[in-house]
């Protein structure tokens, strides 16, 4: 198994801010699977969704994963919903360790709500409110979270940084 790190959860849940935390500490490089697709298609996500939709973005971050499944010792913050993908599921678990990165819906409304880069390039997934539209995802996704995951980390009421130690800790053990 590669000694990849992928960070998953739902938006808002810390992966960037962390990754990049981890990738300092660890000495190793930080992937961030949206910046890969935004770098490779040209667009922001909110553009590449209304011009392909979900499905087409889907598949851009299907192509990322694989490009980035094939380094080695990389810290990777991936999208949101990549774990819809099974393949995607397993070509993490195969490739490195899977660390989800947890929030209750009131924490994620909050982040959402006072994110400016999640209010002007991410897209709404649902076109409910924001507290619904959680709600609703994370019903679907946490039982692909749950299986793809080798670490949980329940993040309320942590920085960044605190998110960071308690991962280095569990990846010891």
């Amino acid at each position: 198994m590669s000694n990849n790190i992928y960070l998953t959860g739902y938006r808002c849940t810390g992966k960037s801010t962390v990754g990049k935390i981890l990738a300092d500490r660890m000495h190793r490089h930080f992937i961030d699977t949206d910046g890969f697709i935004i770098g490779y298609a040209g667009a922001s996500v909110d553009e590449i969704v209304t011009r392909d939709g979900w499905g087409g973005f889907r598949k851009l971050e299907q192509f990322a994963l694989r490009q980035v499944a094939d380094s080695d010792g990389v810290i990777v913050a991936t999208g949101g919903g990549i774990i819809v993908n099974s393949e995607n599921r397993s070509l993490m678990r195969g490739s490195g360790t899977v660390v989800w990165l947890k929030a209750r819906v009131h924490t994620l409304t909050r982040r959402i709500m006072t994110d400016a880069v999640t209010a002007t390039q991410r897209p709404s997934l649902t076109g409910v409110g924001v507290e619904d539209e959680i709600a609703s995802v994370l019903k679907e996704r946490e039982p692909l979270y749950q299986a793809a995951a080798h670490l949980t980390l329940e993040t309320d009421g942590m920085s960044p940084e605190s998110i960071a130690e308690e991962i280095l800790l569990q990846l010891k053990r």
